[in-house]
């Protein structure tokens, strides 16, 4: 596209700036223009991604059509379906007729999706299918219809990074991205800035009638270096407020810090989470962060295993289980096999001292538990005794065989009375 060419579409409507990524934008816009194809317009917020749809529209053979421009996140998730796609009567509460919803009524025409990437992926899944076959449903009914839409859509969110978080579909991005136009940010469009800052200043005194601010050069120093994270929006805003409150009508870099934000913000591309929705990628962090400390208990807990397994083998290989030597029988309420109710019966009968037959389960209880202690004392002291002869005394070989330290033989031998006197 010439120079001259390029100036009549900026005068028509109404763009301002020369940098050379405004005008590829531009001029793939008009490129594009003749053809159906459908076109994915990226930028962030604020940088003017509204304009590009209305030149492909008006340059198009569709101009004569209808246009309407959608803003997908304005829209609720319970009724965007019938928005777009229309829907029969009866089909839910409040549809008390049916609606042809944008599709329909732009038949011929062309639709401009802006924020896209806000769309649900049950709406992401019909939006496919139009954009493949020309066909769609309405809501609660069963007759396909056909439509002969153009497609333009616009996003400001990381569609990659969006599309590995699982929320929008991939397949449904590369047809709407058939065409892409990458939109500049204000901070690289240089002196753009100023053309700015001197249109928005202009259109604010013609419209109040109030004496144009300017700009000493400090001021268009600063303007230029900031990063304007909200893009042209930002940078009119600003001036329309410098336009009413400011006294001075010539304003310094001082005057200009009062107006600009000195905290840090993002120039990066947005992402959106709705409310209800999680990010996949900081569940994974949480995740990761449990795993960490799980893994941490575990091994604290596998420790504690091996040091009681550890005493517990040595106590099993003295005693068998003796382990368990501390713990009393259950008496007959708990372990009825122990004693037969006829044996407590007799038991009561020849110790006439005893208040009932449970007190007599009781007693044999005890009475069972006094010798299998004996019987497990006896036992062990036998293992320490062969085991000291078997090695001729050598308490350390002993230790050995029987699995267990020195330390805990040596308490054996003298819990069971072996020490050579």
């Amino acid at each position: 596209m010439n120079t001259s060419e390029l100036q009549k579409i900026k005068q028509r409507y109404n763009i301002v700036g020369n940098c050379d990524a405004l005008n590829r934008a531009l001029d793939v816009a008009l490129q594009v223009s003749p053809t159906d194809l459908s076109v994915l317009i990226v930028g962030e917020s604020g940088v003017g991604k509204e304009i590009i749809p209305h030149v492909i529209h008006d340059n198009s053979p569709r101009r004569r059509e209808k246009y309407f421009a959608i803003n997908c996140g304005s829209i609720p998730e319970g009724t965007i379906d019938s928005e777009l796609f229309g829907h029969e009567k009866g089909s839910f509460t409040g549809a008390i007729g049916e609606s042809d919803g944008y599709f329909g009524t732009a038949n011929k025409g062309t639709i401009f999706l802006d924020e896209v990437g806000e769309l649900p992926l049950a709406t992401q899944a019909r939006l496919l299918r139009v954009l493949e076959t020309g066909e769609y449903i309405r809501v609660g009914g069963q007759k396909i219809i056909k439509t002969d839409v153009r497609i333009v859509a616009a996003t400001n969110v990381n569609m990659q990074k969006a599309i590995s978080e699982g929320r929008f579909r991939e397949d449904l991005y590369y047809r709407l991205n058939t065409i892409p136009i990458q939109v500049p940010p204000l901070r690289d469009r240089g002196n753009d800035i100023i053309l700015l800052f001197r249109l928005f200043a202009m259109q604010m005194a013609d419209k109040y009638h109030l004496p144009k601010i300017t700009l000493d050069d400090d001021a268009k120093e600063i303007l230029l270096k900031y990063k304007w994270p909200g893009n042209v929006r930002q940078l009119k805003n600003i001036t329309e407020q410098m336009s009413v409150l400011s006294e001075q009508r010539e304003i310094s870099a001082e005057q200009l810090l009062q107006f600009i934000p000195q905290d840090a913000e993002s120039t990066q591309l947005a992402t959106i989470n709705k409310p209800g929705e999680h990010s996949y990628e900081t569940e994974r962090e949480i995740l990761y962060k449990i795993l960490y400390e799980l893994r941490g208990n575990v091994s604290d807990l596998r420790r504690d295993m091996n040091s009681l397994r550890k005493q517990l083998d040595e106590e099993r290989a003295l005693s068998g289980a003796q382990s368990f030597q501390g713990r009393q029988f259950p008496v007959a309420a708990e372990r009825q096999p122990i004693v037969a109710p006829d044996d407590a019966q007799q038991y009561s009968i020849l110790n006439p001292n005893l208040e009932s037959a449970s007190a007599a389960y009781d007693a044999i209880a005890e009475e069972i538990n006094d010798t299998a202690s004996l019987n497990l004392n006896d036992l062990g002291r036998q293992m320490v005794e062969k085991a000291l002869e078997r090695n001729g005394g050598n308490r350390k070989k002993a230790a050995q065989e029987l699995g267990i330290s020195d330390r805990t033989l040596y308490r054996r031998i003298k819990q069971y009375g072996l020490e050579k006197e």
